[in-house]
């Protein structure tokens, strides 16, 4: 029974460690270089997912093979990439990359540019914001950057001021004047559209909003600027930013090919950066 177990437990750690993806070092410490001929790339189903299935057909061309792993929430992409299972990830804007790495202690690093979601503001019963009663409950998603970000879409609209935060992110504790008297209700991202008709309005991720057949440019009471700092970016560990086949992935995602891809199917909801 123990001569079992024990071989068991060291078959178990055998295909822990083959799992790991291309996220090696050599022995003197330095990062080995990712297989050049196969890239592992975490996105978000949506969007994401089906630009990146885009970009595979291009960089298939290029003698790339991209097998994609999808993802239904905003942590778990970047827990795979530190961890080596995934080479990349494409799911995430700049602000939303250094919070984690703040708050993880990693130093996953942006590589190159790829879509603006512009995040929208929502609502069933109302078709201005202006409309929109003294008091009402506004949904707004619960992690940091995204909640910041509905709350300076309200900035900028001049419903809400906020405080000076400094290098930190707002959230609705520093809401200062607040002329609506609004109640924020912070909820996780991918349930807001769910609960859209509990609320007076909501602000949406345009990954879930195309998910719940809404149109960020014909649906959205309020929408974030093409100014967005919010531009969403290909993402890896420090330590393969230079590398080859790397740089192969983001040349294939920034092809004319997949900007047309992008123009074509989504008609301005998703913006390509590059």
């Amino acid at each position: 029974m123990k001569k079992f177990s024990f071989a068991f437990i060291l078959l178990l750690l055998v295909a822990v460690v083959s799992a790991c993806g291309n996220g090696e070092k050599t022995e003197d410490g330095k990062a080995a270089a990712l297989n050049t001929k196969k890239l592992v790339i975490g996105v978000t189903a949506g969007p994401h997912e089906e630009i990146a299935e885009k970009v595979a057909e291009v960089a298939k061309k290029e003698g790339l093979d991209i097998k994609l792993k999808v993802f239904s929430d905003y942590v778990l992409p970047n827990t795979a990439l530190h961890e080596g299972s995934l080479d990349a990830n494409s799911f995430q804007h700049v602000p939303f990359l250094k919070q984690y790495n703040k708050d993880k202690g990693d130093n996953l690093v942006a590589v190159g540019k790829t879509i603006l979601t512009p995040m929208g503001i929502y609502s069933k019963k109302y078709k201005n914001f202006d409309d929109i009663p003294n008091g009402s409950k506004i949904a707004i998603p619960n992690d940091p950057t995204n909640g910041s970000r509905a709350l300076e879409i309200l900035e900028k609209e001049g419903y809400i001021t906020l405080k000076d935060t400094g290098d930190d992110l707002p959230t609705v504790y520093d809401v200062d004047q607040n002329k609506k008297n609004l109640k924020f209700i912070e909820l996780e991202a991918a349930q807001i559209p769910k609960q859209l008709s509990e609320v007076a309005a909501a602000a949406i991720n345009t990954n879930f909003a195309l998910e719940a057949k809404l149109s960020p440019k014909k649906d959205s009471i309020l929408l974030e600027g093409t100014d967005s700092p919010y531009t969403n970016e290909i993402v890896v560990r420090k330590e393969n930013k230079n590398d080859p086949t790397i740089k192969k992935f983001v040349k294939a995602y920034q092809s004319d090919e997949v900007k047309k891809f992008i123009e074509k199917k989504y008609e301005g909801s998703i913006i390509p950066s590059w």
